[in-house]
Order: structure tokens, then C-alpha cells, then sequence
């Protein structure tokens, strides 16, 4: 397992910040290597990215979501697999600190060596950056789904 996690802060509001962030179908705009995502309903992704020259299909299930404090997901289906959440957390008025904590489990030898090159944490590290770009730059979100999703 290759654990990762980085935090940014950014400049909007913490509901701007979240409710960018369940804009899952933008993802590609700020994340590298991610293709599309389809949100298939409210728990369920379906992603499609490269890594290492290879391109990978796997299904998300967000497992727990909370409005302005968390997203929990874990894949369900596909080659990949990881679990992970982001954060968010009030900073003052305007300001949020924004987590992201991944776990991904190298399973293949383009996985493995992403892993050991760093690939996966600086990957992570860009995309928090341009996650804090895009969002700062829009001058607010693009939508947002306020809904709960309760564990278990």
C-alpha cells in the first residue's frame, strides 16, 4: 500500500470548497492523468485515467460524506484499488484547509513502480495545487451536492 496524503489551503469559503470538490465530472480539469469521471448516482463513480502509459477503469463508492467536513470512498470495481478522504476545515472567514489522505495498493508493475518512483505522491501534490487554482479562479463552485451519505 502506498499511503499519501497532502494538504493546501485555499482561499474560498469552506462550502465553496466542498461543493467543488462533489463536482466529481470536473476532475479532469485539475486532476492529472484522470480521464473522465461518471458519477453514476450519488455514491457511485466511474473513472477512467492513465497511469504509466496505461489506461485503468475503476468504480468508486463514496461510503461516507458530510456537508463542509468529509468525503470517504473505496474502490469497488476495477484493477485499481484505494480507499481515501478529503477534508475540509474552516480556516476563518474565506479561508479553508483542504486533506486529501489516499491509500493505494500497487497491484500491477506499472502501480509498483509509480509508487516507488514517487509518481503517485507528487501526482497528488499537483493536483491539490491545481484543485486550489481552479477553485480560487472560478470565484465559486460550479455546483455542489449537500447531501449525507452515512457509513455502513
Amino acid at each position: 500500500m502506498s499511503l499519501v496524503t497532502e494538504t493546501i489551503e485555499v482561499d474560498v469559503p469552506v462550502s465553496t470548497a466542498y461543493n467543488q470538490w462533489t463536482q466529481f465530472e470536473e476532475f479532469p480539469r485539475f486532476m492529472e492523468g484522470v480521464e473522465e469521471v461518471v458519477q453514476l448516482d450519488a455514491r457511485h463513480n466511474r473513472w477512467t485515467m492513465e497511469l504509466g502509459g496505461i489506461t485503468r477503469e475503476f468504480d468508486t463508492e463514496i461510503i461516507d460524506q458530510l456537508a463542509d467536513e468529509r468525503i470517504a470512498w473505496h474502490t469497488v470495481r476495477g484493477e485499481t484499488q484505494q480507499k481515501g478522504m478529503v477534508s475540509f476545515q474552516r480556516l476563518d472567514e474565506g479561508r479553508t484547509r483542504v486533506e486529501l489522505v489516499m491509500d493505494v495498493e500497487a497491484r500491477d508493475l506499472a502501480e509498483k513502480a509509480a509508487a516507488a518512483t514517487g509518481l503517485i505522491e507528487r501526482r497528488v501534490k499537483g493536483d491539490m495545487r491545481r484543485f486550489k487554482e481552479y477553485v480560487e479562479g472560478r470565484g465559486g463552485e460550479s455546483g455542489g451536492w449537500r447531501g449525507r451519505i452515512t457509513p455502513g
